[in-house]
């Protein structure tokens, strides 16, 4: 099994992608256990931040059973930053040939930003098969993932945008969502304040809805 294959699957059994935004090292450490203590062991930390790169050094070396990775990846030397500090997955908001070639070098997988029939033929060029929706509630939310699912049955998607609890169950149901981002449960404001008692809960309610899926499913 490939590094690339075993870290897709860590994401497809989370459900959930938590999209968080740090300032430093110190809030990057709270958000990775709260989300540990919710059982969500799983971050993408965005390099929208000057603390993003130190953030992820952190967690990578600090919490290392939360998988951590780097979002808003959007040059080729932002993979090098990331990988650097130890992101295990990168995530872009579009496609960029040169981003996604870089990360392939370095080993690690990538989820480019797709819109559209052309960015997807784009990223299979690439030899993907996993990609980011975005913004998933602009292009049409899950109406739009069963559109592109009919004419590439093969690619999985991670939505991504708009994605709350309140719709998380409609991306969820469908067979080639993989996973889906959100940032509901990791709020700028509750990591602002350091209320990591609330992201937990928050998490935990998220894994919870998750779980009650495949409840249905199984079921069924």
């Amino acid at each position: 099994m490939s590094a690339d294959t075993s870290v897709l699957e860590q994401i497809e059994r989370a459900r959930v992608v938590p999209v968080v935004v740090v300032d430093d090292a110190r809030d990057g450490l709270g958000v990775a256990a709260a989300l540990r203590d919710g059982g969500l062991p799983v971050a993408e930390v965005t390099f929208r931040t000057a603390g993003a790169a130190s953030a992820i050094e952190a967690i990578a070396r600090e919490v290392p059973e939360v998988l951590v990775g780097a979002g808003t990846v959007i040059t080729a030397a932002q993979v090098d930053e990331a990988v650097r500090a130890g992101a295990r997955f990168l995530v872009s908001p579009g496609l960029s040939a040169d981003v996604v070639r870089r990360a392939q070098e370095h080993g690690v997988p990538i989820l480019p930003g797709v819109a559209t029939p052309s960015d997807i033929i784009a990223a299979l060029d690439l030899g993907l098969t996993a990609v980011k929706l975005f913004p998933a509630n602009v292009v049409g939310g899950p109406a739009a993932v069963k559109a592109f699912s009919a004419p590439f049955p093969g690619v999985r998607f991670v939505p991504t945008g708009g994605v709350s609890a309140a719709n998380l169950l409609d991306y969820l149901s469908l067979p080639s969502v993989l996973a889906a981002g959100g940032s509901w449960m990791v709020d700028r404001s509750l990591v602002r304040a350091g209320d990591w008692t609330e992201i937990t809960r928050r998490t935990r309610e998220a894994v919870e809805l998750a779980a009650s899926l495949s409840t249905v499913t199984e079921g069924a």
